[in-house]
């Protein structure tokens, strides 16, 4: 018998395919095993990362052993995400470049001046 897959909207984790495997690996932490289970069938119905796929096994065997999910949240802001800058950059191109002379040896490109 096979279950529905469970869609993107409905897991635990928001962005869940985005977040790197090391801010996957605490942001388990957080989930009891109905939420370890969404997750390990989506990834199975999806992805199927092994690297994933064995995080999230091994966390939800942790669980089923008597571990207790962490406290925190899976929803808390997630580091890996910078809000970016406050307002785009002016650049200003009235600024002349800087004068560059060729190397004291000649310019290989000159094929007039000695090397």
């Amino acid at each position: 018998m096979t279950h529905p897959q469970p869609d993107r909207d409905q897991l635990p984790l928001p962005d869940y395919d985005h977040l790197p495997l090391a801010s996957l690996i605490q942001r388990i932490r957080t989930l009891d095993a109905a939420g370890l289970s969404v997750l390990l069938e989506y990834e199975r119905g999806h992805g199927n990362r092994l690297p994933v796929t064995e995080v999230l096994g091994e966390r939800l065997r942790e669980l089923e052993s008597g571990a207790e999910p962490s406290g925190g949240s899976p929803l808390g802001r997630a580091p890996e995400k910078s809000p970016g800058p406050a307002a785009p950059r002016q650049t200003d191109q009235t600024t002349p470049a800087p004068t560059i002379n060729p190397p004291s040896h000649g310019d290989p490109t000159n094929p007039a001046q000695p090397r």
